[in-house]
């Protein structure tokens, strides 16, 4: 990363989070960001007050070190920050504007994006390979487009070499080189070149050249004379299929005498992880069986996540007794994420330490906790611990493989990999990325009309679709979220995640909430500690006008996962039972929290609004109502009440005067 003054003055900030901070800045712009945004991608982990405090000193370093031209550049705001449009170059942009008239900006690529900002945070690192393949898109697209249209050998050398430093898999540009080396008289060029397209694929997909490409590379060697190049129509430039992924053993590790043997395909991939008997410090002899039965139960609670895969514990407990050693345990069993940990005894407590480790990212950890307990239950103390774990480390992992499907060449896709590719940006509610997630989950399921996860995915897409009013056609997005949804149960029926996804479908877009319940409970009985499906059903029960279940129902998916990537959706539930119960301070704070963590939800503006509007706090009011109107400008009460899903007469009467009070139009 460099950045300069017009008269050469490097003004770069030295700290990499101070640089990141520019980064999402120049790559927003013109667009402002809001502070809640900035503050998620940066400090993910961290508690949302301090989140905004960490950026308000990033802030003012940034200001520091933009100070020869900070103020004509940048606009600061409570809410936003923002390069002034017309003040800023920003390289990438020139690549994203460039055509075939204009390609010279494909010479500005000279290397990874932002290679020096990896690992600010899981939620920096997906939303840079979201750019990051943005850009590659973009660029291979033009250099495709670019080698087309070149028939003279001498012209496709360049083009197919331009295309290739953009995507080294590209298996249509090697062939197109090896066809221009031939016909250029260079045949050992051409195998070479062969050789180089092997030894990428190798590397960055563990995969062999196809068919097409080999049988290109007989005729070469088998050609005693030069041969011409092909005619356009032949220099093909679609994708290869991908090999289907490994599917991880989930129990026992293959015998050594058959270690040679291939493993079992799956027809689509998933996070493999293995949990490790605990270590033991200063406990009791009574409390040693807590180190396997602890392992036992988080890998039982994991094992109802449909899309991991789990090693039984008992497999892996010949490497607690022994070295422990990471690289050992990816090796006999496959394994991405290992979990391990420590109990130790402190007077009457017990204190649980566990981490996840990322075993292909140098064992990397990429999630770490620590449960203090009481030892009177130990029963009670596992269960607890257990559910709490597989709570975060199910979005945790899910975030991971996302950012590292993201890296991936898209052409090479797989349906897993589509959807894990469309799951992150759903939440950046940033529309243009909104609805290339949508086309990613079409695509996924045009591959895998049966992938049961990748319909109840695009449903909850669906939901965002209407609750954000991006759709012209409301009532096709409500019949098209309901066929997902429908489709997505009958495909896996002890899928909980489609069924709570299936429930808030019935309850919120199409009002039938009693039949929503159902499905809300039928997927908490397969997966307990799902924490979408208490959130979710908590909604339900609101609509209902149960709000005392309903709030238990939040407090219960905030313990489980107090940090949870979607909680700016989930959170939002406590506006909703606070406006409902009359509690109009407590809505007000839950909505400035919700608006603080994604400004761009729209949903959760109109319960807090309808509680400013109950409070009379005009200047808010009209802060929230401006942002709602901007994004949904024909908003109405006549529109709150068509659309609602609340049950009592009541309850649609106090929000909808909470709207009126606040400015909203009739």
């Amino acid at each position: 990363m460099e950045a300069w003054t017009l008269t050469s003055e490097s003004i770069l900030p030295t700290g990499r989070k101070t640089r990141a901070l520019l980064a999402i800045l120049a790559l927003s712009s013109p667009r402002p960001v809001p502070r809640g945004k900035l503050a998620e991608l940066m400090w993910s982990r961290r508690p949302e007050e301090q989140a905004r405090a960490s950026l308000r000193q990033e802030i003012h370093r940034l200001l520091e070190s933009l100070k020869p031209i900070g103020s004509r550049i940048m606009t600061v705001n409570r809410d936003h920050l923002a390069l002034r449009p017309g003040t800023v170059w920003v390289d990438v942009e020139e690549v994203l504007r460039a055509s075939p008239n204009k390609p010279a900006a494909l010479a500005l690529l000279d290397g990874e994006l932002l290679e020096d900002l990896d690992g600010i945070d899981p939620s920096f690192d997906i939303w840079l390979a979201a750019e990051r393949e943005r850009l590659r898109d973009r660029a291979r697209q033009l250099a495709e487009n670019l080698l087309r249209d070149k028939s003279d050998h001498e012209t496709v050398i360049p083009a197919a070499q331009q295309l290739l430093a953009i995507d080294r898999t590209h298996e249509g540009a090697w062939r197109a080189l090896m066809r221009a080396y031939t016909a250029r008289g260079e045949r050992g060029m051409a195998v070479q070149a062969y050789d180089r397209c092997h030894a990428a694929l190798a590397e960055l997909l563990d995969a062999e050249p196809s068919e097409e490409t080999q049988r290109l590379l007989g005729e070469i060697k088998a050609a005693g004379n030069p041969i011409r190049p092909a005619a356009r129509t032949e220099t093909r430039l679609e994708p290869r299929t991908a090999p289907p992924r490994p599917e991880p053993p989930r129990s026992e590790p293959p015998r050594l005498d058959r270690a040679a043997e291939p493993r079992p395909t799956a027809p689509r991939g998933g996070a493999r992880i293995g949990v490790l008997p605990l270590q033991m410090v200063g406990t009791t002899e009574a409390e040693a069986y807590l180190a396997t039965s602890l392992a036992d139960e988080i890998t039982a609670a994991l094992a109802r996540f449909r899309w991991l895969f789990l090693v039984s514990s008992a497999s892996l407990a010949r490497f607690a007794q022994q070295s422990r050693e990471e690289a050992a345990i990816r090796r006999s069993f496959g394994i991405d994420f290992l979990l391990d940990g420590v109990i130790q005894r402190a007077g009457p407590r017990l204190r649980v330490t566990l981490r996840l480790l990322d075993l292909r990212a140098a064992n990397q950890v990429v999630w770490s906790r620590r449960f203090d307990r009481e030892t009177t239950d130990l029963l009670s103390l596992q269960d607890d611990i257990a559910a709490e774990v597989v709570a975060q480390v199910d979005p945790e992992i899910l975030l991971i493989e996302s950012a590292r499907v993201a890296n991936r060449p898209s052409h090479d896709a797989t349906a897993y990999d589509l959807m894990l590719r469309a799951v992150p940006l759903i939440s950046r509610l940033d529309k243009p990325v909104f609805m290339q997630a949508g086309d990613l989950l079409a695509r996924a399921i045009e591959q895998e009309p049966d992938y049961a996860a990748a319909h109840a995915w695009y449903a909850y897409w669906q939901m965002f679709l209407v609750g954000q009013g991006w759709t012209a056609d409301r009532a096709a997005a409500l019949r098209e979220a309901g066929r997902l949804a429908d489709r997505a149960i009958m495909l896996d029926p002890q899928d909980a995640r489609a069924l709570t996804i299936a429930g808030h479908v019935r309850a919120f877009l199409h009002h039938h909430v009693r039949e929503g319940i159902t499905l809300h409970e039928r997927a908490l009985l397969l997966n307990p500690n799902l924490a979408m499906a208490w959130a979710m059903s908590s909604f339900a029960y609101a609509y209902l006008g149960d709000l005392d279940t309903a709030a238990e129902r939040q407090a219960r998916y905030k313990r489980l996962s107090p940090y949870d990537p979607q909680a700016f959706y989930f959170d939002s539930g406590r506006i909703v039972i606070g406006l409902l119960r009359h509690d109009h301070e407590a809505a007000a704070a839950a909505g400035r929290e919700v608006s603080q963590m994604n400004a761009a939800f729209s949903a959760a503006l109109k319960p807090y609004l309808a509680a400013l509007g109950h409070l009379g706090v005009e200047a808010e009011a009209r802060s929230v109502r401006e942002r709602l109107l901007a994004m949904e400008p024909e908003y109405t009460v006549s529109v709150f009440l068509a659309e609602n899903p609340f049950e009592r007469p009541q309850d649609r009467d106090h929000f909808a005067e909470g709207l009126r009070r606040a400015g909203i139009p009739d």
